[in-house]
């Protein structure tokens, strides 16, 4: 599926455009904090902070899978996705001082990540599942994500499960340039950008997270099973 590339040119010059107020034309840098919205999480983080990072939007993404029905093999890719979302990552050379800006070419850079995982995971023998979520999972809904700015039922489900656990935990982390809001905080401004999500994939991760006492947001545990499928990577 990488060969979209073609398909969507025209859709990349207009989120190009779409982004073009982000930029001035003499290059001026921007805070990491004005590109929040874009770059959600892909800045200043450690080795340990991303495998930590992984581990939990593993863990999340099998308990959204199973609240949307789905089988073991398809749990067991998303957990396994969800472990190595951001392994393109690892390629990507950005110093971490602490009033590190983003020029607009490490922007670029930056979101070539999912692509760059995406080439990781199929050299090691990843399956079509597993790398195609990885490929995707920085797709919105409303075909404002990136990198080919596929939109709706383009986008694998896998991909779409990614996204929505991906973000929450993003927003429920500290970062070098905020302090990390609280899962009820985290949730109101993902509704702000629900056109952004698959909506019946929003709708389980809100199933599994308001599990607690009268409908409150608690974390779920990590499942065995998910523990199981970690230990063999």
């Amino acid at each position: 599926m990488a060969n979209k590339k073609h398909k969507n040119k025209d859709k990349k010059n207009k989120k190009k455009k779409r982004n073009s107020c982000l930029y001035e034309s003499t290059g001026k840098k921007i805070k990491q904090v004005d590109v929040y919205r874009n770059a959600e999480h892909l800045l200043g983080s450690s080795m340990t902070e991303q495998v930590a990072h992984g581990k939990q939007v593993s863990m999340l993404a099998y308990e959204v899978g199973k609240e949307l029905g789905l089988d073991e093999e398809a749990l067991r890719n998303l957990t396994i996705a969800g472990f190595f979302h951001d392994i393109g990552k690892t390629v990507l050379e950005l110093d971490k001082q602490t009033d590190r800006v983003l020029l607009v070419e490490e922007m670029n850079s930056v979101q070539k990540h999912p692509e760059i995982g995406y080439e990781k995971l199929k050299d090691h023998g990843f399956s079509d599942e597993i790398c195609e979520a990885v490929l995707f999972h920085h797709e919105n809904y409303d075909g404002s994500g990136y990198p080919y700015n596929v939109e709706g039922w383009n986008i694998p489900l896998g991909a779409c499960v990614l996204r929505v656990c991906d973000v929450f935990c993003a927003l429920i982390q500290d970062r070098p340039y905020r302090k990390a809001f609280s899962p009820e905080t985290a949730v109101h401004i993902m509704i702000e950008d629900v056109k952004k999500y698959d909506l019946k994939v929003f709708m389980a991760l809100q199933r599994v997270l308001h599990r607690g006492p009268g409908g409150t947001i608690v974390l779920p545990e990590t499942a065995p099973e998910v523990e199981g499928v970690w230990r063999e990577l």
